[in-house]
């Protein structure tokens, strides 16, 4: 690595995050519109049109999740410099739920990457699983290797030859030829943009990573003449209709019309963000592909100067990103945590140390514009004026922070910033088609955030009087609305820091949606803090079923109609075939082989997790502990043979250590998992019964609840402590 991995590396793989954000948002509300479509009922796409389209923003999307997914290859496999397409292949199935996140589901032999799922759950490992071989040249040439491909140049800045690499390990897990070919001009171009910034040159230096004779190749080299004539981007765009267009090149969503898009809108664009955007979102297809990926190769090469050379793209997004998949408690995320995650990553991959802002918190705003979607209540600021904003700030553990201003506060008139920790409060808002186009991608997520943690904030006062502070979260309860819990006030004197550390108490088994911070002070005062950190530590303490506000079902009875109640079991990640509504709490089933049910966080290390459990007709069934994935996780388990298992998935399953145990069918049992460091135990009745150390890819921490295979597992409650 000759590249330097220093603040400007960290500023552009963030602006390159923002970029793709960006773009997907852009383009996404008339994703599939045809340019004269786009023309005649919207014009030139110079910002969002969500409005127009009455459109949610944002909303979760597979161009943005299978980008910053598919890159945890590495974190898994021991950030190994020469990952394989096998690996990153057995990283999509640990992270797919089918039919529910990243992908377009469209079936076997039309969508190539569900096409590319089917021959991986079946057994065929990438790359065979996306190869012309296995499934045929029109499928394996669509768009989708292209629109997951930035997060691998990401890793690799200044080194075209090894973004390169990754890009074919990565795109042959669902692709082939032409779709290869198209990824990896893609990730050249955004390698090479760390270091250079003349886009022609970008442009024309990587072509010659792909084979001259293929039709990438051409296309580019087509481009490039129409750009040095006399012809302006609508004429250069109808050459691309008349030559490469969806009618010569079939299947759902080709690469080869939608690449052209993006070459000829950066030679167009005249390397100004708005404009380049302007044109390849006008010029429709696949529109939040193409815009995403040409955002990220601007962010990348323009830096954060460059995405506000403009209008002001970034306000919308407030930062804030959506990555549903069966690490449900990486879902609710943000540009800059994402961000950090390809520094540490490109770090790792190199043989350095990583980098972990303000001592590991959550919220820590380390790089210019950063607000990590935090929000003011709008509702609670009625008679003051508040705005929030990024600033430098030098303290012993960073260099920037939030700034809060506020006017008029008072013990009243008090004034709230937030942040959401699981389904955002946008949902409350949402009927009709907005909640139709929100839940488009399914939205499988966890808190990150639970009773039984600790918050802890770093808050300084720079305001004209003393004020005072309570954290306050708001978890999701009866009618599904947000109910509010605070701590006490804590007083901050002017120009005084004070860290506030607060114990989050019970939510009565109700999912934690928001946290955040109330301002108020004894007289009228004007002025702001400074929030340098938030964080969550500590190990969840709570007891999950269903609410004591929901209605227990009672047969021959109705059950309340509508989206009432559901929210609280759309905190569990459901890698299973059924999770019954009705009856007992916990009715999970798997039909064959394998599922899992579970909820946490990779905060959750060292824990217990308890529940009385009656099997039905099953192969094995018990609890799971520090699950990351729906192939890694450690179970423990009673099985039909009549032993009693402590077995780990790590991408196949795994008898740690088994004992013989006489097992009844419907017969309650009453189990205790525990881990810690490297022992896992199972008790039963409180009696310890089993216990192994694992030695060998040890998985340190994640979430827990139940597996279940081949059958039924029953349960009212599931206690974390």
């Amino acid at each position: 690595m000759t590249y330097k991995l220093d603040k400007i590396y960290e500023e552009k793989v963030y602006a390159g995050v923002l970029g793709k954000i960006i773009g997907v948002f852009l383009g996404r509300p008339f994703e599939g519109w045809t340019y004269e479509r786009i023309m005649k009922e919207l014009g030139p796409i110079n910002y969002y049109v969500n409005d127009k389209l009455d459109f949610p923003l944002p909303v979760s999307d597979d161009d943005i999740t299978g980008t910053f997914t598919f890159l945890r290859a590495f974190r898994d496999f021991n950030y190994n410099k020469n990952l394989t397409a096998k690996e990153i292949g057995d990283t999509w199935l640990n992270n797919l739920i089918e039919d529910k996140t990243i992908l377009w589901w469209g079936g076997k032999g039309h969508s190539a990457e569900d096409t590319a799922y089917q021959n991986l759950k079946q057994g065929i490992k990438a790359p065979k699983s996306g190869s012309i071989e296995m499934n045929g040249k029109i499928i394996a040439e669509q768009i989708g290797a292209q629109i997951f491909i930035d997060g691998w140049a990401l890793v690799s800045p200044g080194d075209p030859e090894k973004a390169v690499y990754y890009a074919k390990e990565a795109a042959s897990v669902s692709h082939d030829g032409e779709g290869i070919y198209g990824a990896q001009v893609i990730a050249a171009i955004e390698s090479m943009a760390f270091t250079e910034n003349d886009t022609k040159k970008l442009i024309d230096q990587a072509k010659n990573f792909i084979p001259k004779d293929s039709t990438i190749y051409k296309l580019i080299s087509d481009i490039q003449d129409w750009n040095s004539g006399n012809l302006n981007w609508e004429q250069a765009r109808e050459k691309i209709a008349e030559n490469y267009g969806y009618d010569k090149f079939l299947g759902n969503c080709h690469m080869v019309p939608n690449h052209a898009l993006i070459i000829m809108s950066l030679l167009f664009g005249d390397d100004d963000f708005q404009k380049t955007m302007m044109i390849v979102n006008t010029a429709g297809w696949d529109t939040d592909c193409n815009s995403g990926n040409v955002g990220c190769i601007l962010g990348i090469k323009n830096g954060l100067a460059g995405l506000k050379s403009g209008p002001d793209f970034l306000t919308p997004i407030n930062d804030v990103l959506y990555c549903p998949t069966a690490i449900g408690g990486e879902t609710l995320t943000d540009a800059l945590t994402e961000a950090y995650k390809i520094i540490n990553t490109t770090r790792k991959i190199n043989g350095l140390d990583i980098i972990e802002p303000k001592d590991k918190s959550r919220f820590h705003f380390a790089i210019e514009d950063s607000t990590q979607g935090w929000k003011i209540n709008k509702d609670k600021n009625k008679n003051s004026k508040t705005n929030i904003k990024n600033i430098e700030y030098k303290s012993e553990i960073g260099e920037r922070a939030l700034e809060i201003n506020f006017e008029n506060i008072s013990k009243e008139d008090t004034c709230e910033i937030l942040v959401d920790t699981f389904y955002p409060d946008i949902i409350l808002g949402l009927e009709g088609k907005k909640r139709k186009d929100f839940f488009h991608y399914d939205y499988i997520s966890c808190p990150i955030v639970y009773p039984g943690q600790n918050i802890k904030a770093q808050i300084k006062n720079i305001s004209k009087e003393q004020i005072k502070i309570q954290i306050f979260i708001k978890y999701w309860g009866v009618d599904d609305k947000l109910i509010k819990i605070a701590s006490d006030n804590h007083p901050i004197n002017v120009n005084e820091e004070k860290i506030i550390d607060w114990n989050i108490p019970s939510t009565e088994n109700n999912p934690i949606g928001q946290v955040g911070i109330i301002i108020n002070s004894e007289n009228k005062n004007d002025g702001a803090i400074i929030l340098n950190y938030v964080n969550f530590y500590g190990e969840a303490k709570q007891t999950f079923k269903t609410p004591d506000h929901i209605s227990k079902y009672k047969r021959g009875l109705s059950l309340k109609e509508g989206y009432y109640g559901q929210i609280w079991r759309n905190a569990w990640v459901p890698g299973l075939d059924k999770w019954e509504e009705r009856g007992k709490d916990f009715r999970v089933c798997q039909n064959i082989g394998r599922g899992i049910l579970f909820t946490g966080t990779d905060i959750w290390k060292d824990y217990s997790v308890s529940s009385k459990i009656i099997l039905q007709s099953l192969s094995s069934g018990g609890l799971a502990s520090r699950v990351q994935g729906l192939k890694r996780y450690y179970t423990f388990e009673l099985n039909k043979n009549n032993k009693i298992t402590i077995g780990k998935m790590f991408y196949n399953f795994k008898v740690l250590k088994e004992i013989d145990f006489k097992v009844d069918f419907f017969k309650e049992y009453d189990l205790k998992m525990v881990v810690k460091d490297n022992k896992i135990s199972g008790f039963i009745n409180n009696k310890l019964m089993i216990e192994v150390e694992d030695t060998n890819n040890i998985l340190e921490s994640g979430g827990s609840g139940f597996t279940v295979a081949d059958g039924t597992l029953v349960s009212n409650e599931i206690k974390i402590h």
